[in-house]
């Protein structure tokens, strides 16, 4: 039995049982890390010195690189804070530590969360487990694809427009961004703060929801977290799926969509059909605006942002060449010239604009209005139905480089998970099936703000009808 393998679930009863230690789980998930990381890429660190701790919930947890951890090196995979290391734990690490958890290290990541495909990394490319020749999703791609390779039981991810959904699809794992304000994120290094949340990404729908009650909860150092209870979301757990209201978005439903996805989804929406669910067909009409909406509101946000990463007080400091420049804001361009990335710039750039005088109005301010129009649209959907329904991506994972000269089509590739993140909606991709070249097909289910329990119940009525989640990656 490779314990790798294994869900949280099963090694907690292992550990009680007496079959096995929290050591020897310990041990062969980092010898897995060891043995993957040169294919996938997922791990841009690990910390092999992390102690084993005691608690309920003593398991190897992967933590992406966007989240601060005591004393360990955090630099959103990027060359502009390379040699910061963070003074303090983030809320989740906190929480995380006192449940027992292990800490196995920092997941590689889009920089600074920038991306659909984690292609942009200054430590490099992550591969799709299932596919290395593929992108495993991103930004969140290391955290995806370590789950799905076994180098780690959980993972930590952070979803600002499907960055947790979207990897979690193409990797054949369950993902989900809880509802904005239901875990701190204090500690995480902001990109779109209106926008950002923390969530699990992992193996099954009962350790997604088990993540979740540990990481939930309100925290004061975080001026957006809500103070609300913070239940047993495993007790939610249940088949029973009997008068369900689910709605069909038809807006979701469109050209494009790989064949195969669609099939995948479709047999998902008979299946819950045949179990008793009320399947409905809901319009969510500005749905055509989100893209754009989002692609203003997430790139001013990280344009102010990503401000503070100047080489004055951590991180890179490239110098000029005195011989031409020497004044502080020459010590600035040198450092931001050589410190971003590509995509990064090409955010800042586009933030910058959008916030400019002359084009505030005619674009952020119209982009804030039509992101109350799509917010209102999915208020009133869930006044009529307790579940939206749709494909996680458009597409399964598509191969590395095909769209990195394509911003415009990789942007597209967040088409259905963005809506959550303008709304502050919860939302979850659950596997639904494979396509011809093996490739994992993710099911989004989506709820009102704070309905993780019905949202999470939903998908644990589906996969505990289907084996999906039950393939492992081969590599």
């Amino acid at each position: 039995m490779d314990l790798f393998t294994l869900t949280a679930a099963q090694l907690i009863r292992l550990i009680a049982s007496g079959k096995a230690s929290v050591k020897e789980i310990a041990d062969a998930v980092r010898s897995r890390l060891k043995e993957t990381n040169g294919k996938t890429n997922a791990f841009i660190r690990s910390y092999a010195d992390e102690l084993v701790r005691s608690g309920p919930c003593p398991i190897p947890i992967g933590i992406k690189d966007n989240i601060c951890v005591e004393g360990r090196e955090v630099t959103c995979a990027s060359r502009i804070l390379k040699g910061f290391h963070s003074p303090y734990d983030a809320g989740v690490i906190e929480k995380v530590r006192f449940s027992g958890g292990i800490l196995l290290g920092g997941l590689n990541m889009d920089e600074f969360a920038f991306g659909s495909s984690s292609e942009s990394s200054s430590y490099g490319i992550i591969r799709n487990p299932w596919d290395l020749k593929r992108v495993p999703g991103g930004s969140s791609g290391g955290s995806a694809a370590a789950v799905a390779s076994g180098a780690a039981v959980w993972a930590l991810g952070s979803d600002t427009g499907g960055s947790i959904r979207q990897p979690a699809s193409f990797c054949g794992v369950v993902g989900l961004k809880p509802t904005y304000g239901r875990v701190s994120r204090y500690g995480l290094i902001a990109f779109g703060s209106s926008l950002d949340q923390i969530g699990p990404l992992t193996k099954d729908v009962t350790d997604c929801a088990t993540l979740l009650k540990i990481i939930a909860g309100y925290d004061e150092r975080d001026s957006t977290s809500v103070a609300v209870g913070v239940p047993d979301f495993t007790k939610a757990l249940q088949r029973d799926v009997k008068g369900l209201k689910i709605g069909i978005p038809k807006e979701y439903f469109i050209e494009g969509i790989q064949p195969e996805v669609l099939t995948a989804v479709q047999a998902a929406v008979d299946f819950f059909k045949k179990e008793g669910a009320i399947i409905q067909e809901i319009s969510l009409p500005h749905t055509e605006y989100a893209v754009a909406t989002y692609y203003i509101v997430a790139t001013a946000e990280a344009s102010s942002n990503l401000a503070r990463f100047d080489g004055v007080e951590y991180g890179l400091r490239s110098l000029p060449d005195k011989a031409r420049k020497s004044g502080i804001v020459d010590m600035y361009e040198e450092t931001r010239a050589k410190g971003f990335g590509k995509e990064a710039k090409r955010r800042i750039m586009l933030g910058t604009y959008v916030l400019s005088a002359g084009y505030y109005d005619a674009y952020y301010l119209r982009a804030q209005k039509a992101r109350t129009l799509i917010k209102e649209d999915l208020d009133q959907a869930f006044l009529d139905c307790d579940i939206i329904l749709s494909p996680t991506a458009p597409t399964t994972a598509f191969m590395i480089g095909e769209k990195v000269n394509d911003p415009l089509s990789m942007y597209l590739s967040d088409i259905f998970t963005i809506p959550a993140n303008l709304a502050g909606i919860p939302a979850l991709s659950i596997p639904c099936g494979f396509d011809a070249n093996r490739l994992p097909i993710g099911l989004q289910l989506m709820a009102a703000p704070f309905a993780e329990e019905k949202l999470l119940a939903t998908a644990f009525a589906y996969e505990q009808a289907h084996s999906w989640h039950l393939e492992r990656a081969v590599i």
